[in-house]
């Protein structure tokens, strides 16, 4: 396996990203690359860039993107005052998966996380993703809380 590198998304890397958010098998259902939804993205990629709080990152095998995961630090009053860094979108193409880059990208986030002084890494995966469920447990997770959501 060649080296992979991590660094923050370009707009000139948003079609690629939306690749790998399509070609997860829940995401094949939500995600598009139509034209009428393409500006959708793009204006939620820009929100992304001017938001200190928000890093898109993506990992590259030479040109190729391989890797993507959304980051945002949340300050937060609980635990006496201490930041959290909520991780979503965790991808890594297909034909590249097993080849510890999940795991690198995680390290990745971890590093990110220090920097900016959170205390706590959280995240959120779909109860139908039972790999992914076992993946984020043998790096450390724990499911302590039930998560909800609401669509509006």
């Amino acid at each position: 396996m060649k080296n992979i590198t991590f660094k923050k998304a370009e707009i000139s890397h948003l079609k690629s990203i939306i690749e790998l958010l399509i070609e997860d098998n829940l995401g094949n259902t939500r995600e598009s690359l139509s034209d009428n939804v393409f500006d959708h993205y793009v204006k939620a990629f820009k929100k992304i860039e001017n938001d200190k709080n928000q890093y898109l990152m993506i990992g590259k095998i030479d040109k190729e993107i391989v890797a993507t995961c959304h980051l945002t630090i949340m300050p937060s009053l609980t635990f006496q005052g201490q930041s959290r860094l909520q991780i979503e979108g965790v991808r890594v193409k297909i034909c590249y998966r097993g080849n510890k880059i999940g795991e690198k990208m995680i390290e990745e986030a971890k590093k990110f996380a220090s920097t900016n002084d959170c205390k706590i890494l959280q995240l959120t995966t779909n109860k139908k993703r039972s790999e992914a469920k076992r993946f984020y447990e043998k790096l450390g997770f724990e499911a302590t809380h039930e998560g909800m959501k609401l669509s509006l």
